[in-house]
């Protein structure tokens, strides 16, 4: 079978380095950032202009239902009917704009309109008013930035949030089925309001530092940290990575994507680079979750996306049915020049079998290509452009952003710096004081090195997360990040994601979280609805987990990435105690901090836990 690659332009890749005298390394793109816009507006506007008639956004609005189409003439008409309803309701930077429900094209139009005339967006987690029991964080993020108008796509699906919480006068609006018992605003009634002259008053007056937006991180320790999203920070981002994607100058992107707005990987990266080079999202309402990976794969077999983004649990999800599903694999690779994945490392198992399937079906390797950042960088600050191998590699930095490396116990600590970097957390300067170093860098927390240390332009590679490594009993330091991937891959089939223990322990345990489905599959004879205890305790399900984690031991000799023993998880990760972003991404701080007890019993003679020989 051919190991050809498929054409796509990319900048050259090159790095330059700055070393200090105590060890510190910076690393810089030798492009110069070109010029960007004063706000997001301004592509609306360009491309309502330059290919009025092309789709910008699409979505279905019922179940089962046909495409939603909207072009970006269309756009622009209807967000500036959007921005004078906002400007008639007195809204402004302290009484901004909340969004609690999932990505859609309302959705857009109040975000986009609301932006448009520099009235801020807080886009909040759907979890936080759909799986929350107690409905902490919404509580936390209302009070903290006192909207004026609250958006909810179905009214009857958030009733109960609606019903629970104190919105402190806030206009409720609504797309569909309006809220029993509550007072409410059809959104058809924001497009229906005639603009006049102060849409564009306004619209003047929004600049690079104007806030467009305040999201919300996961919250590791406590409450969510509110980050403020300038217009500089999301343009100028666009505008980097642009420079070395030279491609999405070449044809406008089509993609298919279910990553949430309320994450600066869906709203930032995706939906922005999406305006920016006039492409069309058609959004995508499934998610990699049992019982809505259906509706992605029914998406994907309409349409052909030619990038797709998707975080690694998603491609795990997917990967079984384009390897069943013919049709499927040949409408999803026909088109496809980029797949793209971040928020967490891919497994090299999932890596493999995706080229596989891009070969099956044209031939040739699709690109398989990553980025690193964060919500408070808008989000890149390395994106990969050029052939890799394989998973882990994060890139170089993007124009206009420094990277700063700097020695920390072993690992190499990351800082960065740029017009992409926030400017501070929403009314906490104590915390925006302690993100940023004496240099201005924003300490993020992560680890890196070089994937080739004689050859830089090869890229760097996420080496973990500071805080989540920590030191046996031996004194020798576990590397979380790498490990985990490392694990995963070896039993991905009853493996959704584990939590590493082990501090101050002289040998390594895991808590795991099973992936049910692929545990099902090994113990056809349990009924569909079998209880998980039972669907964990099962002999197959066990072997397969320690046949899976001795082949990992076979090739790893030392203590520090060595397992010992496994418990698996009954319980999924809660998101109300931090357990888990709705993205998938395993909190393992909080993890090990709840769950204390368990990991006391995964040290003990405990029945239940898998001790590996």
């Amino acid at each position: 079978m051919s190991d050809a690659i498929k054409e796509v332009s990319f900048a050259k890749p090159a790095v330059d380095i700055e070393k200090l005298s105590g060890g510190e390394i910076i690393l810089r793109s030798p492009q110069i950032i070109g010029d960007y816009p004063k706000s997001l507006s301004v592509w609306i506007i360009q491309w309502a202009k330059k290919t009025p008639n092309a789709i910008f956004l699409a979505d279905r609005s019922g179940e089962n239902s046909s495409w939603r189409k909207i072009t970006y003439q269309e756009f622009l008409t209807q967000i500036i009917s959007v921005a004078q309803a906002l400007l008639n309701r007195g809204l402004s930077a302290e009484r901004p704009v909340a969004i609690l429900s999932d990505n859609s094209v309302d959705n857009a139009l109040l975000l986009f309109g609301a932006m448009h005339i520099g009235i801020p967006v807080v886009p909040i987690s759907p979890a936080y008013s759909l799986m929350s029991t107690d409905f902490g964080k919404l509580k936390y993020i209302l009070r903290l930035t006192s909207p004026g108008l609250v958006y909810v796509g179905d009214g009857d699906k958030f009733s109960r949030a609606l019903i629970n919480n104190d919105f402190n006068g806030a206009e409720i609006v609504f797309s569909t089925n309006a809220p029993v018992g509550i007072d409410a605003t059809n959104f058809g009634e924001l497009l229906a309001v005639t603009p006049n002259s102060d849409v564009e008053t306004n619209e003047k007056k929004v600049g690079p530092d104007t806030i467009a937006k305040i999201l919300f991180t996961s919250g590791s320790t406590g409450q969510p940290k509110g980050v403020i999203n300038s217009q500089r920070m999301l343009c100028s981002n666009q505008q980097a990575m642009s420079q070395v994607w030279t491609f999405l100058d070449k044809k406008p992107p089509v993609t298919v994507d279910w990553l949430p707005w309320n994450h600066t990987f869906g709203g930032n990266h995706n939906l922005n680079m999406i305006l920016r080079s006039g492409g069309t999202m058609y959004i995508d309402g499934g998610k990699p979750a049992p019982g809505m990976i259906e509706k992605t794969v029914t998406n994907l077999k309409e349409i052909s996306p030619s990038i797709y983004f998707n975080v690694p649990r998603g491609y795990d999800m997917l990967i079984p049915y384009f390897e069943n599903d013919p049709d499927l694999r040949e409408v999803f690779f026909k088109d496809l020049d980029i797949i793209f994945y971040a928020a967490a490392a891919l497994t090299q198992s999932a890596w493999e079998r995706l080229e596989k399937l891009s070969k099956q079906t044209t031939g040739k390797r699709v690109f398989m290509l990553s980025g690193w950042g964060a919500t408070e960088t808008s989000p890149d600050c390395t994106h990969v452009y050029w052939p890799i191998s394989k998973a882990g590699v994060i890139g170089l930095p993007i124009p206009g952003t420094e990277i700063k490396l700097i020695p920390n116990e072993e690992k190499l600590e990351i800082r960065v710096r740029g017009p992409n970097i926030m400017p501070g957390y929403f009314k906490n300067p104590v915390l925006t004081k302690e993100a940023f170093d004496e240099d201005g860098f924003y300490r993020i927390g992560d680890a890196a090195k070089f994937e080739d240390p004689l050859d830089p332009s090869k890229g760097i590679v996420f080496d973990g997360r500071i805080a989540e490594n920590f030191k046996l009993s031996t004194g020798t330091w576990v590397s979380v990040g790498s490990l985990r991937t490392t694990i995963v891959a070896c039993a991905d089939d009853v493996i959704q994601d584990i939590v590493i223990a082990g501090h101050d322990r002289d040998k390594i345990g895991i808590l795991v979280f099973p992936n049910i489905l692929g545990c099902r599959s090994l113990c056809p004879e349990l009924a569909v609805d079998v209880d998980v205890d039972e669907l964990i305790e099962n002999k197959n399900v066990r072997a397969a987990l320690i046949d899976g984690l001795r082949t990992h031991n076979a090739t790893s000799f030392g203590s520090s990435t060595s397992i010992a023993c496994a418990r698996f998880m009954s319980e999924p990760p809660d998101i109300d105690a931090n357990e888990i972003t709705d993205k998938g991404y395993i909190n393992q701080r909080a993890v090990l901090s709840r769950r204390k007890n368990l990991v006391k019993l995964l040290y003990s003679l405990d029945d239940k836990n898998i001790l590996i020989g």
